[in-house]
């Protein structure tokens, strides 16, 4: 009987499937004929259609920023920095060590070890050229975040840069090597702090916002972040755009002494924007003695920003960086000073070019960012950005798991790691101070201009010859 009861159920199970699947069937029918027939006989001016025009002739970003726009009357700040294809590295690749050089053996142990600020007297000593670009705790970063971070450093052996926001105790007490940014604020200026940190950095500009400041409401500083920051009930963050009031040169002369005795000669650095004066900025830089030069290029990323900071100043990561390193030889300052690179790299090759073209380490933002919240974004997504996971005011911040976060950033580096000291082999080296510009060409014939290095379809030594014959500085 239970049999015959279940068979019934079956057959009715699949009646129904049937009947639905035949009805969906006629009325999806009729819906595309009825919205199909309004497309193809309404007036252009009527027809939805001329969104898809609207849409191409703006972009869909454009259109709906210029609405959120008409809405709020107000700078709009966006997350995640510019949105614009920039010039990157994609265009360089290695030279292989096959016959003419052969490759080093795989078990053969390569050195990533990098040393910022070498004529310091306590220069910082990482043990991979991979650092965490400063991402603050309560304007950007919650609490768990900013501490997962802080452990997934000790475990690989690199810095952390604290951003301008907020220092919590258990965060500069906890890292073993802890960049201090010395921002246009009033808070994290205390020497007692200073002390403890194993690099200092100036922060005049970034890429995304460059050396702008901002107002940050009493609303959206709720919690503990007030009182790390020492805010009075109500009282507004402010980032200003000066360090000092008519300020020049001297001051920062002075500044730089000053932080260097206070912490009894740990590097002192300067962080900017790539602009397109770049080596007056760099000279200045060196007229008030810093140790090292951390450079932000125009992909570089922030919490908000207007676009307009974002999309239409500063220039290239890689033309920042190129620039940088060449100017710094003619200076005769590149032993002396080190040099960090941020703004649009997210891939091991990327980072090993980067190296290659100068740079002694690398920030990283938001490769950062997306891995250390990893499979966490799915408690955010669909229905909200996965950010709202690791940012402080984010609403599913509280559902952020330190240990996991802590556990694929990790896995994130050291796989990174791997590939670069894969890539070191297979150019025949063994060490990441090897690799250098020589190690390159380029498939586009503009880059291999630019950059300096030869271009793919001539032969090598042809190339070479003539790049030298251009710009005796490629010797130095």
């Amino acid at each position: 009987m239970l049999d015959i009861i279940i068979l019934i159920l079956l057959v009715l199970l699949l009646v129904s499937g049937l009947l639905i699947l035949f009805m969906w069937r006629r009325l999806a029918k009729r819906m595309v004929y009825k919205y199909g027939k309004i497309l193809m006989e309404d007036r252009y001016q009527e027809n939805l259609f001329e969104m898809v025009a609207g849409f191409k002739h703006m972009g869909v970003q454009q259109t709906f920023e210029n609405n959120l726009r008409a809405e709020s009357g107000d700078v709009l700040h966006r997350p995640l920095g510019s949105s614009k294809t920039w010039p990157n590295f994609d265009k360089l690749t290695f030279i292989p060590a096959q016959v003419a050089t052969f490759p080093t053996e795989y078990t053969e142990k390569v050195d990533m070890k990098v040393t910022i600020g070498p004529k310091a007297k306590q220069p910082m000593r990482l043990d991979i050229p991979l650092m965490v670009s400063g991402m603050a705790y309560g304007i950007a970063l919650s609490k768990e975040v900013r501490l997962a971070l802080v452990d997934a450093v000790n475990e690989l052996g690199t810095a952390l840069n604290s951003g301008e926001g907020g220092v919590m105790d258990e965060e500069i007490d906890g890292t073993d090597k802890y960049i201090l940014q010395f921002s246009k604020t009033s808070w994290s200026k205390e020497k007692e702090l200073m002390k403890k940190a194993s690099m200092i950095e100036i922060k005049f500009g970034q890429g995304a916002l460059m050396s702008s400041g901002v107002v940050i409401p009493a609303g959206d500083l709720q919690g503990d972040i007030r009182k790390v920051l020492n805010l009075d009930d109500g009282e507004e963050a402010i980032i200003h755009n000066h360090f000092f009031e008519n300020q020049t040169l001297a001051d920062f002369r002075n500044l730089v002494q000053e932080l260097k005795d206070i912490t009894s000669g740990v590097p002192i650095g300067a962080k900017i924007g790539a602009g397109g004066k770049i080596e007056e900025d760099i000279d200045a830089l060196l007229e008030i003695g810093v140790d090292y030069i951390a450079i932000d290029g125009a992909q570089a990323a922030t919490h908000g920003a207007p676009p307009i900071l974002s999309e239409d100043f500063g220039i290239p990561t890689i033309h920042g960086l190129h620039r940088a390193h060449q100017h710094l030889q003619k200076r005769k300052a590149r032993e002396d000073v080190s040099l960090i690179i941020s703004g649009g790299m997210f891939t091991p090759g990327q980072f090993l070019k980067a190296i290659a073209l100068g740079a002694d380490a690398v920030y990283l933002g938001s490769a950062v960012l997306f891995t250390i919240s990893h499979k966490q974004v799915l408690k955010a997504v669909p229905f909200e950005p996965p950010t709202q996971v690791v940012w402080y005011d984010g609403k599913y911040k509280d559902d952020f798991n330190r240990e996991e976060g802590t556990k694929a950033l990790v896995n994130f580096m050291n796989a990174s790691v791997k590939e670069m000291e894969e890539g070191i082999r297979m150019m025949g080296k063994t060490a990441l101070t090897e690799v250098n510009k020589d190690d390159l060409v380029a498939y586009d014939e503009s880059v291999a201009r630019d950059i300096g290095v030869p271009y793919s379809v001539h032969s090598y030594e042809e190339e070479a010859a003539k790049r030298n014959k251009q710009d005796p500085m490629i010797e130095l």
